[in-house]
């Protein structure tokens, strides 16, 4: 575990490195997350270069090694390099030291030695480097014991934690993030730095620790990293509204369950059928408004009334403060939100093929992604009942299916269009067009008449008649 030189020959670009080095007199190390995954014999394509000197000069030299393919970029503010290649990334930058102001997120930088890089590193597990000189070349340079804490599946800091986390609070997160997709344990001390320095994280930018967020939810198993974060205080100050979940109220014997536990739970089990982040964003705001809806009443007990639609309204307000994108993505997000609980509507037997039609149709193209909601919401320990609730939506599935397949409802595009009325009667714009085109809609969806041009058309004149709209000479 010494030397990875035997490794480094395989791959050209460390000979690159290491022989541009030379000739600029300067010495570079491989760090980083690139060396803890050689450790844990992780593929990755991202390679981070410490040179001590200019690391915009050894990038710019390797660039030009590598020829026209490579497309460097550098970053003059941050002082560092990037060259993409290959599909690999390939990161320079000059040893540091570099330390955060009390009341600031930005770093004061100055130039350093590897062990001023290495110290001010985040984890041990990341604060290995090798090294790429001739007489040393492949050695593993392992200051805080970041080989043995990776046997031990432990995330800890190399310096005091309070030192480590005061620097760069948003640390606080990546421990937390490397813990969830490592599955490894977080070092009691470090834990306790964590929580000690909670209020700092508010000095680091709300982009910052999104993407940190998005990591974890991204993981196999998300809810490790939530429970730590809430833990340790984090989460209420990053994200209470889902905090507020947390809780169990209980009136004349009668209880409801503990709906952030429950939320973890419907997480935890989506990230079994899907890799989407954003399924994975609805499977955490599905059930965002209970709190504002909770209502006891004594025969019927809790209730949640509306919590479906009020939490669908909240999804811009908290894609706007967390710094998620404004765009489709928070539409698709608020849209499951919307409907999570109409499949459970649709198990019964006798439901009609006309509930199926509208739900299809506000579903849309998502409509398989809102099954796939519903199945991770069934966080029951019975496993009778869950077994009950799985077919049941696979009786929903068929449903949907059978349905779409006759009445083609999912891509519904108007079969009568306002141009088309336009053409046929003689008519200026109005609100009536919509009117004659909401008719049509709803008795497509009602299946009074089938989704086709012929029988739209024949049902658009009927409505003419009815309104006494003239045809067009």
């Amino acid at each position: 575990m010494n030397s990875f030189a035997d490794h480094l020959k395989g791959e050209p670009i460390f000979d690159i490195v290491s022989a541009v080095s030379q000739e600029l007199q300067l010495e570079a190390y491989v760090v980083g997350g690139y060396v803890r995954d050689l450790v844990l014999k992780r593929p990755s394509k991202d390679v981070d270069f410490v040179c001590v000197g200019d690391g915009t000069k050894l990038a710019n030299a390797v660039a030009m090694k590598l020829g026209k393919e490579a497309k460097l970029s550098i970053f003059k503010n941050f002082g560092t390099a990037a060259i993409h290649f290959d599909g690999y990334e390939y990161e320079f930058v000059g040893a540091r030291k570099e330390s955060y102001r009390e009341d600031s997120r930005n770093p004061d930088v100055i130039a350093g030695t590897l062990e001023d890089d290495q110290n001010r590193r985040d984890f041990t597990i990341n604060a290995m480097a090798i090294s790429l000189q001739n007489d040393t070349y492949g050695q593993l340079i392992d200051p805080f014991g970041g080989v043995a804490d990776l046997g031990k599946k432990i995330v800890k800091t190399p310096l005091e934690p309070h030192l480590t986390f005061s620097d760069d609070p948003l640390r606080m997160m990546r421990a937390i993030r490397f813990a969830t997709q490592l599955s490894f344990d977080i070092d009691p001390d470090t834990y306790q730095g964590i929580v000690d320095a909670k209020e700092r994280i508010s000095i680091i930018s709300q982009e910052r620790i999104t993407d940190e967020l998005n990591k974890i939810i991204l993981s196999e198993t998300p809810s490790y990293g939530f429970k730590l974060m809430f833990q340790a205080g984090l989460l209420q100050i990053i994200f209470p509204e889902m905090v507020r979940l947390h809780g169990v109220q209980k009136i004349d014997g009668k209880s409801h369950k503990d709906n952030f536990y429950h939320t973890l739970q419907v997480l935890d089990n989506i990230c079994k059928m899907t890799d989407d982040l954003w399924l994975r964003w609805a499977a955490i705001l599905h059930d965002i408004a209970k709190p504002a809806t909770q209502r006891f009443h004594k025969k019927a007990g809790w209730t949640f009334h509306g919590h479906e639609d009020l939490g669908s309204k909240w999804v811009p307000k908290i894609f706007k403060k967390l710094k998620l994108p404004l765009d489709d993505r928070m539409r698709y997000v608020q849209k499951l939100v919307r409907l999570h609980l109409r499949p459970i509507a649709l198990v019964n037997s006798k439901v009609t093929d006309s509930a199926v039609r509208r739900m299809v149709f506000e579903a849309g193209i998502d409509v398989n992604d809102l099954m796939t909601l519903c199945r991770a919401d069934v966080t029951s320990k019975n496993p009778e009942r869950v077994e009950k609730y799985q077919k049941n939506f696979t009786k929903v599935e068929d449903k949907i299916k059978e349905v779409e397949e006759r009445d083609r409802i999912m891509n519904f595009q108007p079969p009568v269009t306002g141009e088309m009325i336009l053409e046929m009667f003689d008519i200026q714009p109005s609100k009536l067009i919509g009117d004659i085109k909401t008719e049509i809609k709803e008795a497509i969806l009602d299946g009074r008449i089938s989704n086709d041009k012929d029988e739209a058309s024949k049902m658009m004149m009927d409505l003419g008649k009815k309104y006494g709209l003239r045809l067009k000479k």
